[in-house]
C-alpha cells in the first residue's frame, strides 16, 4: 500500500490548481479546443474548473486527477497497486502494447482502488483510467474491484465507483468476460451486508462494465453528456435496421428512461457525494 503523491503534477492539466477567480490568458499559454463549442480554452482555466468548459462540456479526466479533486487532503490510501494483467492467452503483441500504455499513462492498470475520505466521510473508492486502453476490463481490473468490495464488506465501508470503459479487454478473452460475474457477486455480498454503493458513470461507460458493476449500485449518478450503453449505436442500428433517436445513449437520455438517478456536474460531485455518505453513514 502506498499513499498517492498529490504534490507533483503529472501533466499540464494538473499544474493550474484551483481558483475561484477567472484566469487571464497568458501569452503563449497552451490551449485545448472544446469539441462542443469549438472555442480554444487555456489549460490553466480548464483545470481550474475541473476540466469542464464554460459551455458545460466535460473533458475526460485522468483517474488520479479525479481522486485529487474528490478526496480530502492526504485522504486517499491506495490498495492493490501491484496488481496488473499478464498475457494469459499469449495474444500477439498484447504484452508490448500493455507496457507501452503503462509508460504513457503512468498507471499499472485501468483502475485505481483504495480507501478515502470525502468531506471527512470514510469510504472505499475506485476510479477507472480512460487513458489505459480506455478503461478496458481485464482480469486485473476485475480482481482489483472485487478485492475492494470484499475489503469494504469486511470493514463495513460504503463504496464510490467512477466508471469509464470501452468494455471487456478482448486480448484476455473469456478471462475478461468472467470479471462481469465475479465483480457482480462481490457487489451482491456488499449489498447483502447492508452497505452503500454509489456509481458515477463518466464518458464512456459501455460494454461489460455497463452490464455488470456500473449499473448495480444503490445510487447511480452520471456526468452530463456521458455515453452510457452496452453495444455501440452503429451496431444497434445495423442489427435492428432502425434509426436511433437523437441523443441515444447520452446520460440525459438514460436518465429520462429511468436507468440513472441524477446527472451531476463535476464541480458539484464532491459536495453531493459527501452529503450522501454523511446521510448513509449515520447509524
Amino acid at each position: 500500500m502506498a499513499f498517492i503523491n498529490f504534490l507533483k503534477p503529472k501533466n499540464q492539466l494538473e499544474e493550474g490548481g484551483r481558483t475561484s477567480a477567472p484566469l487571464q490568458r497568458d501569452e503563449g499559454e497552451p490551449e485545448k479546443k472544446c469539441p462542443n463549442c469549438h472555442k480554444d480554452i487555456p489549460l490553466s482555466r480548464l483545470w481550474a474548473n475541473d476540466l469542464v468548459c464554460a459551455c458545460g462540456y466535460h473533458f475526460r479526466m485522468k483517474a488520479r486527477q479525479r481522486i485529487k479533486m474528490l478526496t480530502d487532503r492526504e485522504g486517499f490510501h491506495e490498495l492493490y497497486s501491484e496488481m496488473k494483467s499478464g498475457n494469459p492467452l499469449n495474444f500477439p503483441g498484447y504484452r508490448d502494447k500493455a507496457e507501452t500504455v503503462r509508460a504513457a499513462s503512468g498507471e499499472e492498470e485501468a483502475v485505481i482502488c483504495g480507501t478515502a475520505r470525502i468531506g471527512k466521510q470514510s469510504c472505499c473508492l475506485f476510479v477507472m483510467e480512460p487513458y489505459f486502453m480506455m478503461g478496458s476490463m481485464g482480469s486485473a481490473v476485475g480482481e482489483k474491484i472485487t478485492s475492494l468490495f470484499e475489503y469494504a464488506t469486511e470493514h463495513r465501508l460504503p463504496i464510490i465507483g467512477y466508471t469509464v470503459s470501452g468494455g471487456a479487454r478482448m486480448q484476455e478473452g473469456l478471462l475478461s468476460l468472467m470479471q462481469m460475474a465475479k465483480t457482480s457477486a462481490a457487489v451482491k455480498r456488499h449489498s447483502d451486508a447492508g452497505l452503500l454503493y454509489i456509481a458515477v458513470l463518466t464518458d464512456p461507460t459501455t460494454g461489460g462494465v455497463t452490464a455488470s458493476f456500473a449499473m448495480e449500485a444503490d445510487i447511480i449518478l452520471a456526468e452530463p453528456g456521458a455515453m452510457v450503453g452496452f453495444a455501440g449505436a452503429r451496431v444497434i442500428e445495423q442489427t435492428t435496421r432502425k434509426a436511433l433517436p437523437a441523443g441515444f445513449q447520452k446520460s440525459e437520455f438514460v436518465l429520462e428512461h429511468g436507468f440513472v438517478d441524477s446527472i451531476v456536474s463535476r464541480p458539484d460531485q464532491r459536495k453531493m457525494l459527501a452529503e450522501l455518505l454523511k446521510m448513509h453513514n449515520g447509524r
